[in-house]
C-alpha cells in the first residue's frame, strides 16, 4: 500500500511539473496553452520574440510591428513546421535568415511592405510546401529566388508590382496565384509546373489566353481570369478540358454561346458575373451536367418571356445562385429591380396557363366546323419551364378558325399579357399559338428589344413590320455622350407634325428603386435636346408628346435607352474653351432673360386679362395646372418654383419652355434629378 502511495504522489508531482516547465519557457506577452504552439499577436515589438523553447512546432507571430528579422531569431528551432510573420512592417528578408529552419513546411510572408527578392532569401526551407507572399511590394524576383524549392506545393504572389515574372521550375506545384500585378500573359515557358492545378490570372489585363500554355497543364481543374480585358471567350479554353471551376467575371466578352463551352462538359462552380449579359441561350446550362454553384450578378437582365426557364432550371437542378441578392432583373419595367430567383413563370410575362390556350383554340374550331381530314396537325410550342402536367394535347386547328376575326380577338384579349412587346410592339397570337410581337419599325427580335437607328431591321417570317398611321408620329432616337447623358434626336418627331407649338419629354428610370417620371418641355425649334444627370448603365423610358395636348389625349413616341456603363468620356477640350466663356455668357445671358420675361409678362398678363373678360372663365388653363402641378411634385410652391430654376423660362407662342442659356454647361438637366442611384 506504502508503494502504490509513493507512486501516485510521484505521478502527481510529475504532472504538476510539466506545464511550469513548459509555461516558464513561453516568451514574454505570447501565449503556450496549446502543446507546441505559441501565439504571439499584436505584442507591439519590432523585432522576434526571445527565448524560443526547441521543441515549438508552430509559431505565429503576426500583428507584432517586426521591421527586421536577424538569423540568430531562428537558431535551434529545428523541429519548426510553421512559421506566421504576416502583417508585419518588413522590407526586407535577409539572406540565408531561415537557414536554420529545416523542417518548415509552412511560411507566411503576406501582407508586409517587402519590395524584393533576392537570390538566398529562401535558402535552406528543402522541405518548404507553402509560401505566401502576397500583398506586398515586391517588384523584383531574382530569377534563382525559387530554385530549391522543390517540395513547394503552393506559391501565392497576387497583389504586389511584379512586372517581370522568373521562369518557375517548380515540378510538385498545385496552385500558383499571380493576379494583379504588371505581368504579361504567362507562356508555357514561364511556367514550368506539370502538375498546376490552380492558376489565379486576375487582373493581369489580359486580352487572350495562351493555348499551349493550357494544353501542357493538362491537370488544370480551377482557372481564374477575372476582370481582364477579354472581348471575346478564349479559344484557347477549349483545351482546358478538366476544369472544374472557372471564373470569367468582369470581362467585356459580349454576348455567350453555347459553342464556346462546348469542351468545358465537367464544370462545377461557373462565374459569370458583370459581363453586360441581358439572358443566356435557352439550353446553356445543359452543357453542364455537373454544376453545382453559378454566380451571376450584376448583370442587367432582360426579365421576359425567354428567360423565364431560368428560375425553374435552377431549382431542379439544384444548382446553387451566388450573390443573390446582386443577380436583379435590368427591364422591362414590370420587373426592374427584381432578384431574378425569385421570379415565377408568371412574372415573365408569358401566356399565363397553357389549358386557357387550348380551350380558346378548341372553341374556334368548334364555331367553325371543319373536315378533319383536311385540318393541319399543329402542335403548340410550350417554354421549358413549364410542368409537364401542364403541357397541352396536340391540337386540330383548321385554317378557317384561324383567319377568323373574332377568333384572333379572342386570343388577344385571353392570352396577350401586358407588356411583353417593348418599344411600341403589338402582341398577338399566331396559326400556332404562339406569341409574336409585331413590331414598329427600327426595332426588332421576338420581343421587338433591339433598336436599329441606321437603317429598318430586316423582315423575318416571325415579325412583321407594323404600318405606322398617319396621326401617330416619327420615333424619336438618340445616341450617347456620356455615360450619364444622351442627345434626342428629334428631327422626325417635329416633321410629322409640322404645327406642333412644342415637346413635353417625359423619362424615368426603369432600373433604380425610383421610377417617378420626370418632365421637361422643349420648344419646336429644338430638334436636338441633351438629357444629363442620367444614372450610368441603367435603362430609361423616354416619351415626347405634344405640348399642346392634354397629358392623357396626347400621342407619345417612346423608346427604350440604355446608359452607357462608363466608358464614354465627354469632351475635355470644349469644356475647357467654354469654361472661360461661363461668366460673361452667363452675365449676359441673364440681363436678356430678365429683360425678356418682364417684356413678355406684361404682354401675357395683357393677354390673360383680355382672355379671362372674353370667354368669362374662372379655370386655370392647362399649361397652367401643369406648372402648378410640377411645383407640387417638386416640393415648391409655384410662386417660388422659378428661383430654383438654373435659368429663366422663355415665351414663345404664349407657351412657357424650359431652355438652358449654355447646354454644354450643366451638369444635369434643367430639372435637377435628385432620384436614389439603383443597384449597378
Amino acid at each position: 500500500m506504502q508503494l502504490w502511495a509513493q507512486i501516485r504522489q510521484l505521478l502527481l508531482l510529475s504532472l504538476l511539473l510539466l506545464p511550469g516547465s513548459f509555461c516558464s519557457q513561453c516568451p514574454q506577452h505570447c501565449s503556450c496553452n496549446v502543446v507546441s504552439s505559441i501565439f504571439c499577436i499584436q505584442r507591439r515589438a519590432s523585432t522576434m520574440p526571445l527565448n524560443l523553447p526547441a521543441s515549438t512546432q508552430n509559431l505565429y507571430v503576426f500583428q507584432n510591428g517586426i521591421n527586421f528579422l536577424n538569423e540568430q531569431d531562428f537558431v535551434g528551432l529545428v523541429d519548426l513546421q510553421m512559421l506566421d510573420l504576416s502583417q508585419n512592417e518588413l522590407s526586407v528578408i535577409p539572406d540565408g535568415v531561415f537557414g536554420p529552419l529545416k523542417s518548415l513546411r509552412n511560411l507566411d510572408l503576406s501582407s508586409n511592405k517587402i519590395t524584393q527578392i533576392s537570390k538566398n532569401s529562401f535558402n535552406g526551407l528543402v522541405n518548404l510546401e507553402r509560401l505566401y507572399i502576397h500583398n506586398n511590394r515586391i517588384q523584383s524576383i531574382h530569377p534563382a529566388a525559387f530554385s530549391g524549392l522543390e517540395n513547394l506545393l503552393e506559391l501565392k504572389l497576387q497583389r504586389n508590382q511584379i512586372s517581370l515574372l522568373p521562369v518557375l521550375h517548380l515540378p510538385r506545384l498545385l496552385l500558383l496565384d499571380l493576379s494583379f500585378n504588371s505581368i504579361p500573359a504567362p507562356g508555357p515557358v514561364d511556367l514550368q509546373t506539370p502538375h498546376l492545378e490552380s492558376l489565379k490570372l486576375a487582373g493581369l489585363g489580359l486580352t487572350t489566353l495562351d493555348e499551349g500554355l493550357l494544353r501542357r497543364l493538362g491537370n488544370l481543374h480551377d482557372l481564374d481570369v477575372s476582370q481582364n480585358k477579354l472581348v471575346g471567350m478564349p479559344s484557347a479554353l477549349i483545351s482546358a478540358r478538366g476544369l472544374t471551376r472557372l471564373n470569367l467575371a468582369a470581362n467585356p466578352l459580349g454576348p455567350i454561346h453555347q459553342q464556346d463551352f462546348k469542351n468545358l462538359v465537367g464544370l462545377q462552380e461557373l462565374d459569370l458575373s458583370n459581363l453586360n449579359l441581358q439572358g443566356f441561350p435557352v439550353d446553356f446550362f445543359q452543357l453542364f451536367p455537373k454544376l453545382k454553384q453559378l454566380t451571376a450578378a450584376q448583370n442587367p437582365f432582360n426579365c421576359v418571356c425567354s428567360l423565364s426557364w431560368f428560375p425553374t432550371w435552377m431549382k431542379n437542378a439544384q444548382v446553387d445562385l451566388g450573390k443573390t441578392d446582386e443577380t436583379r432583373c435590368h427591364f422591362p419595367l414590370i420587373n426592374a429591380g427584381k432578384m431574378l430567383s425569385e421570379l415565377e413563370y408568371k412574372d415573365f410575362g408569358c401566356p399565363s396557363t397553357i389549358t386557357e390556350l387550348s380551350e380558346v383554340l378548341t372553341s374556334s374550331s368548334m364555331r367553325n366546323t371543319p373536315d378533319p381530314t383536311t385540318a393541319p396537325h399543329t402542335t403548340l410550342n410550350v417554354p421549358p419551364s413549364v410542368p409537364s402536367e401542364k403541357l397541352p394535347v396536340e391540337k386540330h386547328v383548321p385554317p378557317e378558325a384561324s383567319a377568323s376575326p373574332k377568333s384572333s380577338e379572342e386570343r388577344k384579349e385571353h392570352m396577350c399579357p401586358p407588356n411583353i412587346c417593348l418599344n411600341g410592339g403589338t402582341c398577338k397570337f399566331d396559326q400556332r399559338g404562339e406569341v409574336n410581337c409585331m413590331c414598329p419599325m427600327g426595332t426588332s427580335g421576338t420581343y421587338c428589344e433591339n433598336q436599329d437607328e441606321s437603317q429598318p431591321p430586316p423582315l423575318s417570317p416571325r415579325v412583321a413590320v407594323v404600318t405606322v398611321p398617319s396621326i401617330k408620329p416619327e420615333k424619336i432616337s438618340f445616341h450617347h455622350v456620356t455615360s450619364t447623358s444622351i442627345s434626342l434626336d428629334l428631327h422626325r418627331y417635329i416633321e410629322s407634325r409640322p404645327n406642333i407649338r412644342g415637346i413635353r419629354l417625359t423619362y424615368r428610370n426603369l432600373s433604380g428603386p425610383d421610377r417617378r417620371p420626370l418632365q421637361l418641355n422643349v420648344p419646336a425649334s429644338y430638334p436636338e435636346y441633351t438629357l444629363r444627370g442620367l444614372q450610368p448603365n441603367c435603362t430609361y423610358s423616354v416619351c415626347a408628346s405634344p405640348l399642346d395636348e392634354p397629358v392623357e389625349e396626347a400621342v407619345n413616341s417612346c423608346m427604350d435607352v440604355q446608359t452607357a456603363v462608363g466608358s464614354l468620356q465627354p469632351n475635355v477640350k470644349r469644356s475647357e474653351t467654354f469654361s472661360t466663356l461661363v461668366p460673361t455668357l452667363v452675365a449676359l445671358a441673364v440681363v436678356m432673360a430678365v429683360a425678356i420675361v418682364s417684356a413678355v409678362g406684361v404682354v401675357l398678363r395683357r393677354k390673360r386679362v383680355k382672355s379671362l373678360t372674353d370667354m368669362d372663365l374662372a379655370e386655370p388653363t392647362p399649361y397652367e395646372l401643369e406648372g402648378v402641378k410640377m411645383g407640387l411634385e417638386n416640393g415648391t410652391s409655384p410662386q417660388k418654383q422659378s428661383e430654383i430654376l438654373p435659368y429663366q423660362p422663355v415665351t414663345q407662342n404664349g407657351i412657357d419652355y424650359e431652355v438652358p442659356l449654355i447646354q454644354e454647361q450643366f451638369a444635369s438637366n434643367n430639372n435637377t434629378d435628385q432620384r436614389i442611384p439603383s443597384y449597378f
